[in-house]
């Protein structure tokens, strides 16, 4: 475990040194950014808009008290899609979606020695085939965050109306009420966070595949579930330091 993260903490190190010029890096980065975050965009949005509808129909199901008012339950979607459900449950599926594609696609570059032909070239490859994929996520998670929460919501209005829990007036005046502007402050920083640690586990993992294409899959599979269980530790962190 301790070796495993000294050559993980190295492997951060060589992002850094031995650059290229910042000409290649500005090409590549706007290349991954189209990669990881335009074409997740759907996916993102599906499971944001049907999350943020069901938490709704949900919450309004089991507000049957009459002393509770309505307004209650867009409240608790905007808390929940904030706090947890925008950037940590998306950043899980970040993880599933992003992370297996970054890990298999170097596993393949690895086991068919292309990363070894740009280190014959002098291109030090960690930092020319990793560091734009890293800077891609950490930009493109808190937008797709952003893009998450606000279709959450979204979704919880367009469900609670149709469902007849609530008036329109209802929902926003709930998602108004003892409204704490940290709170997307700190969503965003959860997503900064996870967008780092999906794309630098993901990256490490499969740059380091050995064997063939069995080993591939392997590290696409090991990338997904690290990064998971590493964003569920750094979502309990963030909480206990930042709230």
């Amino acid at each position: 475990m301790i070796k495993r993260l000294g050559s993980f903490t190295l492997f951060l190190k060589q992002l850094f040194v031995n650059r290229e010029s910042p000409r290649v890096y500005g090409k590549l980065f706007f290349e991954e950014c189209i990669r990881i975050g335009l074409d997740s965009i759907f996916i993102v949005s599906i499971v944001a808009f049907f999350v943020g509808a069901v938490s709704a129909v949900q919450t309004a199901n089991n507000m049957t008290s009459p002393f509770v008012p309505k307004y209650i339950v867009s409240l608790i979607v905007r808390d929940m899609l904030l706090l947890e459900i925008a950037p940590t449950f998306i950043g899980v599926v970040f993880a599933g979606k992003v992370g297996s594609n970054i890990a298999g696609g170097l596993g393949t570059m690895k086991i068919t020695e292309q990363i070894d032909a740009l280190e014959v070239m002098g291109i030090n490859s960690v930092s020319y085939l990793v560091l734009p994929k890293v800077l891609a996520c950490v930009a493109m998670l808190p937008m797709l965050t952003t893009l998450a929460a606000f279709l959450g919501i979204y979704g919880g209005y367009v469900a609670s109306i149709l469902g007849g829990w609530l008036t329109p007036e209802e929902y926003i005046y709930g998602l108004r009420f003892e409204f704490i502007p940290f709170n997307v402050t700190f969503a965003l920083i959860k997503a900064l966070v996870f967008g780092f640690l999906v794309s630098t586990i993901s990256s490490f993992l499969g740059y380091n595949t050995v064997g063939g294409a069995l080993e591939v899959g392997r590290s696409s599979t090991k990338a997904v579930t690290n990064s998971c269980i590493a964003i569920l530790v750094a979502d309990f962190l963030l909480a206990q330091l930042l709230i």
